[in-house]
Order: C-alpha cells, then sequence, then structure tokens
C-alpha cells in the first residue's frame, strides 16, 4: 500500500517512514497538519492514511470528516493515547476513520514498542480493502434458551460509533429490550467505546461478557477479537472459531446465532460499514420473519455493508439515519 502519514511530530514522522520503509508498503506523503492532508489527497490520493488526532490548526478528526467527504479514502488513526483522546478517536472512526492503533515509540532500549500492533492493523486493513465475499459461518451449541424476550441487534463497521449513538440516544430509559452492537473495533479499544457510548444515551452500556444473560434496557457492546454469539443457553459467549472471517467482531456470526436460537422477538439493524458483513445474516433473519433495517445511502460514512443487504434484499426497510429510532420505536411497539 501507498501510506501517507499526517503528524506534526518530526521524530513520529520519522518513526512511522522507517517502520513502513522496512514492510513492501511505501510512504505517499507527509502532511504536518490536517489542512495539509486535505491539500494533498486531492493532488495524490493514497491507499490510506495514518492520521494523528492532536495537531496545530485543523485536528485529525476535522481532516478525517474533510476528506471522507471530498476524497474517499481508508483512514488509520495513529495517536499517542487512545484513552486520553477517546473522544476524538471515536468523532474520527464516526467520521470513516477504519480503525485506531497507538503511535509505535521507541524504549529505552532502543526498541519499537508497538509495532507489531502496527502491522497487524494494516495487515487487517489490506484484507478488508480486498476483501469480496466475506464467508459466514453458523454457530453451534446445545440448549434452547428458557425465556423469550425482545431484542434490538445493531452491526456496523466504518462509521459506526457516531450511527450507533444517534440510534440509541433517543430511545427510552425503559426500553422494553436488550440491546447487542457487534462494532468493527478492536479489543483494546471496545471499553473505550462502551465508555462513550455510555455519555451518548440514557440506557445503560456494558462490555459483553461470556454467560451474560440479556436484559431489557441494556446496551451490550461486543468486545473482544473473537466474535460473539448468542448460544443455545439463552447467553452471551465469545467463540475462537471462524478464524478465517476478517471482520472483527463479525456482524454475521451473531446475527447467523440469532437465527440458529433466538426465541423471542427481534429487530436487527445494519449500519454504515465497508465490506459485506452482516448483509447474509441480515437476509437470514428477515427469512425467519425478523423486522430487518438498512441504513441508506446518503447517510453513510461508507455505503458497503447496508448496500450489499439492500442488493440482496436483506433488509424490510432502508432508511436514513435520523429515522431510524423512530422506526425502530414504531415497530418495537408492534412486538409487546
Amino acid at each position: 500500500m501507498r501510506i501517507a502519514i499526517v503528524n506534526d511530530k518530526p521524530m513520529v514522522v520519522d518513526l512511522l517512514n522507517n517502520i513502513i520503509g522496512s514492510s513492501p508498503h511505501s510512504v505517499a506523503w507527509v502532511a504536518s497538519n490536517g489542512a495539509d492532508a486535505i491539500t494533498q489527497c486531492v493532488n495524490d490520493l493514497p491507499d490510506l492514511i495514518l492520521m494523528e488526532m492532536v495537531m496545530p490548526g485543523m485536528s485529525g478528526v476535522d481532516a478525517s470528516k474533510s476528506i471522507a467527504a471530498a476524497t474517499p479514502c481508508p483512514i488509520l488513526v495513529v495517536t499517542a493515547s487512545v484513552a486520553e483522546n477517546a473522544s476524538m478517536v471515536f468523532d474520527a472512526m464516526g467520521a470513516g476513520a477504519l480503525d485506531v492503533v497507538e503511535t509505535p515509540v521507541i524504549n529505552a532500549d532502543g526498541v519499537i514498542q508497538g509495532e507489531k500492533e502496527f502491522f497487524t492493523k494494516l495487515r487487517r486493513i489490506e484484507k478488508l480493502l480486498g476483501l469480496a465475499n466475506p464467508r459466514t459461518a453458523r454457530a453451534i451449541d446445545i440448549e434452547m434458551p428458557a425465556v423469550k424476550i425482545n431484542l434490538l441487534a445493531i452491526g456496523s463497521s466504518t462509521g459506526g460509533p457516531n450511527a450507533v449513538a444517534q440510534v440509541v440516544k433517543s430511545l427510552p430509559v425503559d426500553f422494553p429490550a436488550a440491546i447487542v452492537v457487534i462494532q468493527h473495533v478492536d479489543e483494546a479499544f471496545a471499553g473505550g467505546f462502551a465508555e462513550w457510548l455510555n455519555t451518548q444515551t440514557a440506557l445503560g452500556v456494558k462490555i459483553a461478557k461470556n454467560g451474560d444473560k440479556l436484559k431489557h434496557g441494556t446496551i451490550y457492546v461486543a468486545s473482544t477479537n473473537n466474535h460473539l454469539i448468542y448460544g443455545g443457553t439463552g447467553r452471551l459467549k465469545y467463540t475462537d472459531q471462524h478464524q478465517e472471517i476478517v471482520y472483527r467482531p463479525s456482524v454475521d456470526v451473531f446475527f447467523n446465532s440469532l437465527d440458529e436460537y433466538w426465541k423471542g422477538n427481534m429487530l436487527a439493524v445494519l449500519l454504515t460499514g465497508m465490506g459485506k458483513d452482516g448483509a447474509s445474516g441480515l437476509l437470514r433473519l428477515r427469512k425467519k420473519g425478523v423486522y430487518t433495517i438498512a441504513q441508506d445511502e446518503e447517510t453513510c460514512a461508507v455505503y458497503g455493508m447496508p448496500r450489499a443487504a439492500a442488493e440482496m434484499g436483506a433488509a424490510e426497510t432502508i432508511q436514513p439515519l435520523e429515522n431510524i429510532s423512530q422506526v425502530i420505536k414504531q415497530q418495537m411497539k408492534n412486538l409487546t
């Protein structure tokens, strides 16, 4: 890949240059601020942008939004501290950034820390950009759930954090369903996403854990690089199966497990994201009789996953992001 570096710190730029230079990738250009990055994208669009969040003048968030609107390009947030910049990181991901990784550093012994994680992200993005037919899989378990409750299942990827927040922020505190969110995000940052989402809604937000039994009015966020599924015991759990699926956690794997085992009432929503993850699972749920919703092209940061769902007829309705909460509330009245 031809990779652009957007960072105002010369030492960081030199380090990223050296790391990229030691790989099959190459550096397309370097920008020291967001405004310069926007200009350079117009003249020379790279395969990937490494975007710092905190820079003088225009921030990485604003630059990501402008680039997504004018010259769409995959963006990997590379910042010194995800925890300290969590709000900006998730704003950037809501604007279309694919993923986030902390900036590699050289320790006192001259060893580069974070290089392995950095290249792991690059390999994953390469697969995402080149993936044509993500394969789906069926979760396997043995028992059937004992209690029937309502469920809202949401899948999202690129641009997903802000989209998910907009959907759930207007749902009432007594919302009569459990909500499970499958957002493509690395497990190192899932906790930060859940904490940030908790500030956007009156509903309770928690990291989904093995053995969780779903409760109404609670949002469960998938939080590991393994896939979250709904098992035959009536509880959530993580599985290390389906290693061939590049999307982690996979929306399709979760939706397929619901098709296999869910016995209560349910709505399923597929929001903005690159690729096709979730589309075939959404189709299975629609064939099961579930009311399915996909985000429309105009309001998507990346019209990939919802497009795939629309093309295969997986969505009962296709709606702009601002309408989806209202559709959910109306359909939930029909279920209860």
